[in-house]
């Protein structure tokens, strides 16, 4: 019974995920590290948050005010990665070593110079940015975030380090390096909110803390492992200390239009939480939470929208189209698929994953609103929304898929929620069903630039 079933599920995915660029099992082997090291960092954070969350609404609160910066400063080393990670993979499909080193050791420069500038900056300007983005929180809300900012800020290179280094390994395939590597960095950074934290109960101070010393150690790791112990990317300080301006072309030809779309997507996201801070401190909590939640359930779409990068990169480096746009198809219907599975475990189990938050329970009805709400959306338009612009960025495509973004933020998160939430009242609800109304019109225009033949006419190599 065992072995029918094994062949049968082989039999699937030798017809879905295999061509002449790459083999169904080369698919696979790119998928788990990237399947388990998505699985790890979302649950670290689920239960980072759930730390958190013992310190108070007031620490929660803040955290996740502050994350929402994070988020827009860190998806700019985020694009700028990615950019490598395009171009390294377009390389290594057309067999380039040289330029596969070259590239890679050029993104590091890159990304690591762009955090210590952006981190500097934001320091200097905490105190404004806080007092224009969330002034209108709490003062006990304002204090932690300020706490916080500034502890992030100096994690900032050591953070984008490690995201360009995993960037660079997935685009050469190396998915298992990528995901020691972030294991390292994330499990060390539970374990020290475990002594900081819930321990010595060090509240937010805590919490950077163990940020700053487990992206430290986190940035070692990766350092340590591309000079010592790589051979494809073959990595040395001193030629990463030289910018070779027509690699940074490559690269910042990706990763500029995708950092501006970042820029302006998080602001958009940014302006977005103005709007929940004026909700109170309570739909703040709830916000973060039911973020969480979702979080959860897109685990496998995230390693599937990674994986699509490398294998589109690579397929088009190679010159396989038809190749590409297979793959592209499949690993839509398999996210879909996935949020079926992800939304029959965590709908289940909400009462005690809520455990682990501690919510006041008057705000438990809409923490399960807004989880339900996701579990419907999903699986209908996240995965055109999210996994063919990965797919025709990895094409050079980068363009499109940032003026998309940027229009459909900008026109339809940002105003329909202030509408949804605050005119009608609907509050985190209404910037929820904002947000994903969002994914399904993205999701048509994607899909629509996937059916024509520009989205690979770009060419980087």
């Amino acid at each position: 019974m065992l072995q029918r079933i094994r062949g049968g599920l082989n039999a699937v995915l030798q017809k879905n995920f295999s061509t002449a660029s790459m083999s169904h099992r080369e698919v696979v082997a790119l998928f788990i590290p990237l399947l388990v090291n998505q699985a790890f960092i979302i649950l670290l954070s689920l239960l980072n948050t759930a730390m958190i969350s013992s310190s108070g609404v007031a620490a929660i609160s803040a955290v996740s005010m502050v994350d929402s910066l994070n988020m827009f400063i860190m998806n700019v080393f985020v694009a700028v990665s990615t950019g490598g990670t395009v171009v390294v993979a377009q390389y290594r499909g057309a067999g380039n070593g040289p330029m596969v080193s070259r590239t890679g050791t050029q993104a590091v420069s890159a990304v690591f110079l762009l955090a210590v500038l952006l981190g500097g900056l934001l320091i200097g300007l905490n105190r404004p940015v806080l007092n224009l983005l969330f002034g209108a929180a709490d003062a006990d809300v304002l204090h932690n975030a300020g706490i916080y900012l500034i502890g992030c800020c100096l994690s900032y290179p050591s953070a984008a380090l490690v995201e360009v280094v995993c960037g660079v390994l997935r685009g050469v395939s190396e998915t298992r390096s990528s995901l020691v590597l972030s294991v390292i960095t994330n499990l060390g950074y539970v374990l020290l909110n475990l002594v900081f934290v819930v321990w010595l109960k060090m509240g937010i101070l805590g919490l950077v803390i163990s940020l700053n010393v487990s992206r430290l150690i986190g940035m070692a790791c990766s350092l340590t492992y591309l000079i010592k112990f790589n051979q494809t990317v073959q990595f040395r300080i001193r030629n990463a200390l030289r910018l070779d301006f027509p690699i940074q072309k490559k690269i910042l030809f990706i990763g500029v239009p995708f950092a501006a779309e970042q820029l302006f997507f998080n602001g958009g996201k940014l302006l977005t939480q103005t709007f929940i801070v004026q909700m109170g401190t309570y739909a703040m909590t709830v916000n973060a939470i039911g973020n969480s939640m979702l979080m959860l359930m897109q685990i496998f779409a995230g390693a599937l929208q990674l994986a699509v990068v490398t294998v589109v990169g690579q397929c088009i480096g190679r010159g396989n189209v038809d190749d590409a746009r297979k793959y592209i198809r499949s690993f839509i219907r398999a996210s879909v698929l996935f949020f079926f599975v992800s939304a029959a475990v965590v709908l289940p189990s909400f009462p005690l994953l809520m455990r682990l938050f501690h919510p006041p329970a008057q705000i438990l009805p809409d923490i399960f609103a807004i989880t339900v709400l996701s579990a419907v959306m999903l699986p209908i338009c996240w995965s055109q929304s999210f996994i063919i612009p990965a797919a025709l960025r990895a094409a050079g495509d980068a363009r499109y898929t940032s003026l998309v973004a940027l229009i459909t933020m900008w026109t339809v998160r940002v105003v329909l929620g202030y509408v949804l939430g605050i005119v009608l009242r609907l509050n985190i609800l209404g910037v929820f069903l904002a947000m994903e109304i969002e994914w399904c019109l993205r999701g048509v225009l994607f899909w629509a630039r996937l059916k024509g033949d520009k989205w690979h006419a770009h060419k980087l190599i």
